[in-house]
């Protein structure tokens, strides 16, 4: 809340929350691994919400490209729906938006250069600040976080579900997609929504999730490129059992992102993780597609996810790299 107004005070002039596109992520995320579970498709599907792992498969595993979800991440649908819905229903021109992230990433600078990442020669985002960066434009602002009273965040973009801040943590997109796929699949609401199994800081954490009488999901969290690596190679020599993998680029996940303050202490990560927990538990709303901020969008706008118009917005697609030495 306290950042919202910083924001304010800052210039900016609509403030919206990443937590929100993190469930739209969800949406087009989880609705992808069911059509390619259910219809057939590369499986296991990766996450692509991690640039730093979406650029390692480009450059490194390239016959592993086609396993990528071709999601955007949060930060690029939220950019992307600013300059589409919103900059529609307010009657702006999309090249005179400027949108500004702040993230805990280094490499979402990288994201939002890369050519698939805007429409018409509109980038999706402008500028990235890191949360240091930020932490410096505040103190340069004058501005006492201490002293600044909390506001909410802007609709129609500033309502989340718990799930989405569950992101920030090694296993927490996993974990959101579960829930949503869970109920895509059976049209049923997971009656105990905690996946304790692929929580905490271990550098790779499987499970079995049973969906139903004929289907049980293997699924794996990488956090770190080393475990990635691995995971990579098992599959690689013929390992099956898998349908769908998060990695994050940075070990604990974005809460322990390049971009944040300065720690070497898994003590501090661990703390961080306990509190997207915590906001998760006490939440009232804590499955992305049960957000009606999501399902207004939906009705108004996109139509279904993985539709036409979501694909044209809200997804993207790899290039392989070319590795020099």
């Amino acid at each position: 809340g306290v950042m919202h107004t910083a924001f304010r005070r800052l210039g900016f002039e609509y403030v919206f929350s990443t937590s929100f596109s993190a469930d739209l992520t969800i949406m087009e995320e989880a609705t992808e691994l069911v059509q390619r579970v259910t219809s057939g498709g590369p499986l296991p599907m990766f996450t692509s919400c991690s640039p730093g792992w979406v650029k390692f498969v480009e450059q490194f595993h390239p016959d592993f490209i086609k396993n990528l979800s071709t999601c955007k991440s949060p930060q690029q649908m939220m950019g992307a729906i600013i300059k589409t819905y919103f900059a529609e229903t307010h009657g702006i021109d999309p090249a005179k938006i400027f949108s500004v992230s702040v993230m805990p990433c280094t490499a979402k600078k990288f994201e939002v250069t890369r050519p698939t990442m805007g429409n018409n020669g509109v980038r999706d985002v402008d500028a990235v600040l890191t949360t240091r960066e930020f932490a410096k434009m505040i103190r340069s602002g004058g501005l006492d976080l201490t002293k600044l009273e909390p506001t909410l965040a802007d609709t129609p973009f500033g309502n989340r579900s718990t799930a989405g801040k569950l992101f920030g943590a090694s296993g927490g997109v996993m974990e959101a997609a579960l829930r949503t796929g869970y109920f895509l699949i059976t049209g049923k609401e997971l009656e105990n929504l905690k996946f304790e199994a692929v929580r905490g800081l271990d550098g790779i954490k499987e499970a079995r999730i049973p969906i139903n009488d004929d289907l049980t999901i293997g699924v794996a969290v990488a956090s770190g490129l080393a475990n990635a690596q691995t995971l990579l190679e098992q599959i690689r020599n013929g390992r099956d059992d898998l349908h769908f993998i998060e990695v994050m680029t940075c070990p604990g996940g974005c809460v322990n992102g390049g971009g944040q303050p300065f720690y070497q202490d898994e003590e501090a990560v661990r703390c961080r993780m306990q509190s997207l927990y915590k906001i998760d538990q006490d939440g009232e709303i804590r499955c992305s597609h049960n957000n009606p901020a999501i399902q207004d969008l939906y009705e108004k706008f996109l139509g279904e996810p993985c539709g036409h118009k979501s694909h044209e917005i809200l997804h993207t697609r790899y290039t392989k790299r070319e590795t020099t030495i």
